[in-house]
């Protein structure tokens, strides 16, 4: 597939050391829903991954009852760099934090949740036992709800990744996060290929794929391509695609904001190669518009 992206398109980004452009702007968190989810979440003593990866569109998704779950506890055994979930020696598992997500997503009443984690590489199955569970006990109190699990890189153990896929739930998704270029500087603990045989496997266990992966790191419009290429050859069906944000000093800086003019051209790009669903824009994320996914 050959395509050309123009100047005008590309002229458009701004450089990552200036403000935030005005396409970046969000609301603060407010209203009643919101403050219903942060009660909820507060009393189950769960984790978000909304709050633990300060994402832009925790106002909008909480004023609309919904959240990210993130299991497995809130600290990290990877050190991304550009990741604000904390990193370190995590605790032991709590094996009564399934049942503690399951209730909270039946006294929500969500149509359609999302469950992420940390990753647990101290973990024989990286944690997987646990993620099985918390997908049987959320359709045994809420059957009418469907699920997204957006799992961390299992490291080749493939007989971890087949206990997600074996509960089957409607979409795995596993992130891509950059380009091949910057792996080793944006996932240093990960790699490019390894994550793609993962979506592929997920895809051949006749599991929904879906992946995600961030622009403003210094990627150039071939290497994007490149990206979506590979995915789709590897039997992704849902592709998201945002601008990546510095969450620290500590993190990677900006290297330049993305215009919403180019996140609709890669949207066109990813429909054209035969994604089912592609959501792409400045403060999309991984789960922003899950339902839509289906």
């Amino acid at each position: 597939m050959s395509v050309v992206v123009t100047t005008d398109l590309t002229s458009k980004n701004l450089p990552g050391n200036g403000p935030r452009p005005k396409w970046l702007r969000v609301k603060l968190p407010y209203g009643k829903n919101y403050t219903e989810v942060r009660s909820i979440i507060d009393n189950n003593n769960l984790h978000t991954v909304c709050e633990s990866a300060r994402c832009p569109n925790m106002g909008e998704c909480w004023g609309a009852g919904t959240a990210t779950f993130m299991i497995l506890g809130n600290t990290c055994t990877r050190s991304c760099s550009f990741c604000a979930v904390a990193t370190g020696k995590p605790d032991s598992l709590d094996i009564m934090e399934p049942y503690r997500v399951a209730k909270a997503i039946k006294k929500m009443g969500v149509k359609h949740a999302v469950i992420t984690s940390v990753n647990r590489d101290e973990q024989k199955d990286r944690g997987m036992n646990i993620w099985a569970e918390t997908v049987r006990l959320t359709r045994k109190h809420s059957p009418e709800t469907t699920l997204e699990t957006l799992i961390p890189d299992v490291k080749a153990n493939w007989d971890s990744l087949e206990l997600i896929t074996k509960v089957n739930p409607e979409i795995v998704s596993h992130n891509m996060e950059t380009v091949k270029r910057l792996y080793r500087r944006v996932r240093p603990q990960a790699k490019y290929d390894r994550s793609l045989e993962q979506i592929q496997r997920t895809k051949d266990a006749g599991c929904r794929t879906k992946s995600g992966f961030m622009v403003g790191l210094g990627e150039t419009v071939e290497e994007v391509y490149e990206l979506m290429r590979d995915l789709n050859d590897h039997g992704c069906d849902v592709l998201t695609i945002g601008q990546y944000l510095q969450p620290t000093k500590m993190h990677l800086p900006v290297h330049e904001f993305i215009h919403p003019d180019l996140f609709n051209h890669y949207k066109e790009v990813g429909l054209e190669m035969g994604f089912s669903y592609v959501e792409s824009g400045p403060l999309v994320r991984s789960s922003y518009h899950s339902e839509r996914h289906l």
